[in-house]
């Protein structure tokens, strides 16, 4: 193909440009039959029903079998942020956060339970709190776990190679632990809480928290080259094969109704990365049958679930898919995802409220009115790694304009700017306000995946296949893609801007393919130009406009996505309405009367919309800030069926002003309104 231009415009055929069809709905596409009125349809007699067997009903049986992805991520190494954009400060500020974590007040408890001095070093408080009288946290050591994920997955975003350095000492001290308990067992917290857990008697999460660290020994083994770190690994995961082997599967089944989260995702990742079949029969020992059973039969019964701890057992079954080939595994995982971000999910893309699923399936303005605690900050975290499972066996855009949503409006607004610090739940309560970790004192759930997630956003961007590249989410960045001798440079602004640009810095001699996702909420295909000529070809939104050509360095493809007024109703009650700007939520600015830092640092509970009441950490007293004066929430009567007929724009970029209400509001995107108090949904007639 010739790379001469010839005319203003570049036709499909001279650039080569295969039009992507438009997008399937996520689960499945529906194929019409053509007419033949010449020979009746054939319709098969009735037959009788079959008796529906539970697909897990017997003991699971594990064959490896590598189930090849359609398409994978980019190493994180091969990808870089760019200044000047949130995503690049997110990280910064997290880094920030993490810098002012000293190691040995991280390493205390282990020290402690190991019998190892501890020489002048303090305790953390909160989840980390240690055994102090009668207060102290049975989920202690769970945060370090997450903090040496985040430390490899920083080192592997950016090569921060003090972060490395500082998470490969601290492997380096927990594996002196390990050695001081006997060599397997490694944990900040006693073996007499599984003498509990065995008997049935209360204990609150050791699985749980042992993952955390042995997740976050994997990361380090996985990204950053810590071969300390798999010794150690492999040491507990023999301790976790020791403990369950002489369980019978009733009793393991029993301690599985104990909140366990995603351990067997960890086994079944460490037994492909060292080829031990071992370890992946040990993660089926933590295989929840109640929960994995009714998904495999595509049935919704996730009612008086926990979710943060059900999503991560979504995510190992998909990762047992992927190691054995087992579709039943591909079942579950794949009827677990379109079902909570189908029929549990709210504007925001964020699923639960007070950390479960209250209602049946789209009864989410019942759930929602049921407490302020809405959408917990580890379930969107868990529910993006799950959507990268079923993209890379299907790839859709339709996962990415999910996984933009949930990003741009709840991740990236959930971190405090220029601190580091993040939330438990994102509540979208009218009248409410974001509060945050404190520095030391609280170390929620929530906490630790909040800086896995801001030390991570290099991941998705951009993904490969054997004939190019994907360009998933429009973020100021470079790739780098080595063993092509190809590099890509994306400057944008968004979401603050509808530009980007794509341009080509290196090109090896193949031709390639890009493709770029068309987002499914725009309202027509946009228009594209390369080398500053318009590009006569698009795709329709929610697909893929595909480009192929050999390419050359400075090579240039630029892209707008115009945004406009949209609205999301409430599927259970029509009136009860949020409003979108492109992939942006809006959220009504209601001032800040009453707030301190009090409010906004610390708590983690709140009850009711106004005159909350607040709640500090569960191992203490409840911490009673000063009352807020209440509010009144104001009610909107539309002018029609376009919000554009009563919603103007104001004078600042994406900021917006009701008009003709009895009270008007101005809506500004959720993801930067800090130290406010706001509303998402309204009462709209």
């Amino acid at each position: 193909m010739s790379s001469t231009i010839k005319s203003s415009r570049i036709s499909r055929r001279e650039f080569g440009v295969v039009m992507a069809a438009a997008a399937a709905p996520l689960n499945g596409v529906k194929r019409s039959r053509q007419a033949t009125p010449q020979q009746p349809e054939y319709v098969p007699p009735p037959r009788p029903l079959v008796p529906e067997v539970p697909p897990f009903s017997g003991t699971l049986e594990f064959t490896p079998r590598r189930v090849v992805p359609r398409v994978e991520p980019f190493p994180m190494s091969q990808v870089r942020l760019l200044p000047g954009t949130v995503f690049h400060d997110a990280q910064e500020w997290n880094r920030g956060y993490m810098a002012r974590l000293a190691p040995e007040r991280l390493l205390y408890t282990f020290r402690v339970n190991a019998g190892l001095p501890v020489g002048s070093a303090t305790p953390l408080g909160g989840w980390e709190q240690p055994e102090n009288g009668k207060r102290s946290s049975e989920l202690r050591g769970h945060f370090v776990g997450h903090f040496l994920s985040a430390s490899a997955l920083l080192y592997a975003s950016n090569g921060a190679t003090d972060v490395k350095s500082q998470a490969d000492s601290m492997v380096a001290e927990l594996a002196r632990c390990q050695q001081r308990l006997g060599g397997t067992y490694l944990s900040a917290f006693p073996t007499t809480w599984w003498d509990r857990l065995e008997a049935g008697k209360r204990v609150w999460a050791p699985f749980y928290t042992i993952h955390k660290i042995m997740a976050g020994m994997f990361d380090m083994y996985r990204l950053a080259g810590n071969r300390q770190a798999l010794q150690v690994l492999e040491g507990m995961a023999t301790w976790a094969d020791a403990w369950t082997a002489p369980k019978t599967d009733e009793h393991m089944q029993k301690i599985l109704e104990v909140e366990f989260g995603g351990i067997a995702e960890t086994l079944y990742n460490l037994a492909a990365s060292t080829g031990n079949d071992r370890l992946a029969r040990v993660g089926d020992r933590f295989q929840k049958k109640s929960f994995i059973n009714p998904l495999a039969l595509r049935r919704d019964e996730l009612r008086g679930l926990h979710a943060n701890t059900h999503i991560p057992q979504a995510i190992a079954a998909a990762r047992r898919y992927e190691i054995s080939g087992d579709t039943r595994f591909r079942d579950v995982a794949d009827y677990f995802f379109h079902e909570v971000s189908d029929a549990r999910s709210y504007v925001t893309g964020g699923t639960s409220n007070a950390e479960g699923w209250l209602s049946p399936p789209r009864q989410l303005a019942s759930e929602w009115k049921a407490s302020a605690n809405t959408c917990e900050c580890c379930c969107a975290y868990n529910m993006l790694k799950l959507s990268r499972h079923l993209y890379g066996w299907e790839p859709q855009a339709g996962y990415f304009d999910y996984y933009e949503r949930l990003l741009l409006n709840h991740r990236i607004g959930t971190i405090r700017p220029n601190v580091g610090t993040t939330q438990y739940y994102l509540s979208l309560t009218p009248g409410v306000w974001k509060t945050f970790n404190t520095e030391d004192q609280t170390f929620w759930c929530c906490t630790g995946t909040g800086i896995e997630e801001y030390a991570k956003l290099t991941d998705s961007i951009y993904w490969r296949d054997e004939e190019g590249v994907y360009v998933n989410l429009f973020i100021a960045s470079e790739l780098d893609w080595q063993e092509e001798r190809f590099k890509l440079r994306q400057d944008t602004k968004y979401p603050e801007s509808e530009h980007t640009a794509l341009t080509v810095v290196e090109a090896g001699p193949r031709q390639l393919t890009i493709r770029v996702r068309i987002p499914g909420w725009l309202r027509s295909s946009p228009v594209l130009k390369l080398n500053g000529k318009p590009l006569d070809a698009s795709a329709t939104p929610g697909s893929y406009l595909t480009l192929r050509r050999a390419w050359k360095a400075g090579d240039r493809v630029e892209m707008d996505l115009p945004m406009h007024l949209h609205v999301e109703a409430m599927p259970d009650e029509p009136r009860t309405q949020a409003f979108l700007y492109g992939p942006l939520v809006l959220a009504g600015d209601l001032g800040n009367d009453g707030l301190t830092e009090a409010h906004i640092v610390g708590p983690n509970l709140r009850v009711g919309a106004a005159g909350v009441e607040q709640h500090g950490s569960p191992l203490g007293p409840i911490n009673r800030t000063p009352p807020v004066p209440d509010i009144e929430i104001p009610t909107f009567r539309a002018a029609g069926p376009n919000p554009d007929s009563w919603i103007s724009a104001a004078d600042q970029p994406r900021t917006f002003r009701t008009v003709r209400q009895n009270k008007d509001v101005t809506l500004v995107p959720l993801n930067r309104l800090f130290d406010r108090r706001y509303s998402v949904y309204w009462q709209v007639s």
